[in-house]
């Protein structure tokens, strides 16, 4: 490796992509049949008219599209132009403290304004709700990232924006929550005693830390019972997923830039939008035979493994059961997790989309510790410059993890991950880990199996 080895891939602004990208029709022609959410009193698979109360036409739409295309709004783009196209680059000092002969890459979204991925689905969402009419949405945020994105983007298109916050996100992380309110939202810690899902959880436990579910049927709750009022959620739903598509498609065509091809291609998970936002115009290939052999690595917590320790089933979105059964790993929509500092991880369920790709063994899942994950994030500052935030963590730690790997076996390996977020509001997680106050946490799997006794009775088929 020289002096002159090229370290950034750019793309100009006008390459911006301007379609989303729809996997499913390549999972349906690989023999991936998606299965239909279902109305939890009925069984049955829900019909759009059902969303009508949470969701604008057009997203809803979007939800069930069968096309493998569907356009970016030009209002959506004008919006997008303030950061994207975001830059590839090549850990080339990460590789030498590395001593591998691996080449590792990384799509940097931590440069959009509110410092992650979310903004992409995010101002999509804003956009749909107020060309709808509606005057409010109301979301829930862990760790904030989400939060902070739907607030700017709700501001740019004149909605007002209601956040719950996970407790324990809400107390780690204030400068979050204080982001937030600059742009002008709401925030209520979660749970709260502002909805009936929220007092019914403080009523049994008035210490509790919160979890996404929870967060969730609040969120749901004042959506559901006010007309002016549509919900919005971050991740794990086919429309999110599908907009975050922008970041894989320009990827792709950096990779080309940089005349490489990824071998793995690897990406922290808690409902599944950032990972599959990378991963699923690259999947694509693999699941047409263009590129069998490439391989995706998804990264979660040890304290929260949905993919590794969870079982795939139909289950509630959220703790309360407000929401459609939904077909993925779960564990238990009752479970609530540790309160560790990648709150956006912690999460009970994944995207459906996601479940299926690890179920049908295109997709691998990996489980990490809080500590080796902050270890990972430290070596990846020292070298590179950027201090990301605790979740892309989980993917740094495995990237390194593969680049090991290729060390070890003495081979060139093309790693690619996507550092979705920069972790400029998570210093106190970083000095907990630098004064030895990050405790380990244990999953607990009693826990599980309680959570998991509460499933709703509907098989999956298969």
């Amino acid at each position: 490796m020289s002096e002159a080895t090229p370290m950034r891939f750019d793309l100009r602004p006008e390459e911006i992509p301007t379609a989303w990208f729809n996997l499913l029709p390549s999972m349906v022609g690989a023999g991936i049949q998606p299965l239909p959410p279902l109305h939890p009193g009925t069984k049955e698979p829900v019909t759009p008219d059902l969303l009508a109360p949470l969701f604008p036409e057009a997203l809803i739409a979007q939800e069930v599209a069968t096309d493998e295309w569907i356009d970016v709004p030009g209002e959506v783009l004008d919006v997008y132009r303030l950061w994207r196209p975001t830059p590839l680059m090549r850990a080339t000092r990460l590789e030498r403290d590395l001593d591998t002969p691996a080449r590792i890459y990384f799509k940097y979204e931590g440069v959009s304004p509110a410092g992650s991925h979310k903004p992409n689905t995010a101002v999509a969402q804003a956009f749909y709700n107020r060309q709808a009419g509606i005057r409010r949405i109301a979301t829930e945020t862990g760790a904030g990232q989400w939060g902070s994105a739907l607030s700017m983007a709700c501001r740019m298109f004149g909605i007002e924006c209601l956040v719950y916050m996970v407790r324990a996100s809400y107390d780690q992380k204030p400068y979050r929550r204080i982001l937030m309110e600059a742009f002008g939202a709401t925030v209520h810690a979660s749970p709260s005693d502002t909805t009936q899902a929220g007092k019914q959880v403080l009523a049994s436990d008035p210490g509790s830390t919160g979890s996404l579910g929870i967060a969730i049927s609040e969120a749901v709750e004042v959506a559901a019972t006010n007309d002016d009022t549509n919900y919005a959620l971050g991740s794990v739903l086919n429309h999110v997923l599908l907009h975050q598509t922008v970041i894989g498609l320009e990827a792709k065509r950096q990779m080309e830039l940089a005349g490489e091809r990824p071998d793995v291609v690897i990406g922290c998970v808690g409902g599944g939008s950032n990972y599959a936002g990378l991963a699923y115009p690259f999947m694509a290939d693999r699941l047409r035979g263009a590129a069998p052999d490439m391989r995706f690595v998804a990264a979660e917590p040890a304290a929260c493994p949905t993919l590794t320790k969870g079982r795939f089933a139909y289950d509630f979105g959220d703790a309360s059961g407000m929401t459609p059964l939904l077909p993925m790993y779960t564990l238990g929509h009752g479970f609530v997790p540790a309160p560790v500092h990648a709150g956006g991880l912690r999460y009970h369920g994944d995207a459906p989309s996601l479940s299926l790709l690890v179920r049908h063994g295109h997709m691998e899942a990996r489980a990490y510790n809080q500590n080796e994950v902050f270890e990972a994030a430290l070596r990846f500052a020292r070298t590179q410059g950027i201090v990301p935030a605790p979740e892309p963590a989980h993917a740094i730690r495995a990237a390194i993890e593969e680049a090991e790997a290729a060390r070890e076996a003495g081979q060139e390996r093309v790693i690619l991950f996507n550092l979705c977020g920069h972790g400029h509001f998570d210093m106190q997680a970083y000095d907990d880990y630098l004064n030895g106050r990050l405790p380990e946490v244990e999953f607990d799997p009693s826990e599980e199996e309680a959570a998991l006794a509460e499933l709703p009775d509907a098989p999956v088929p298969g």
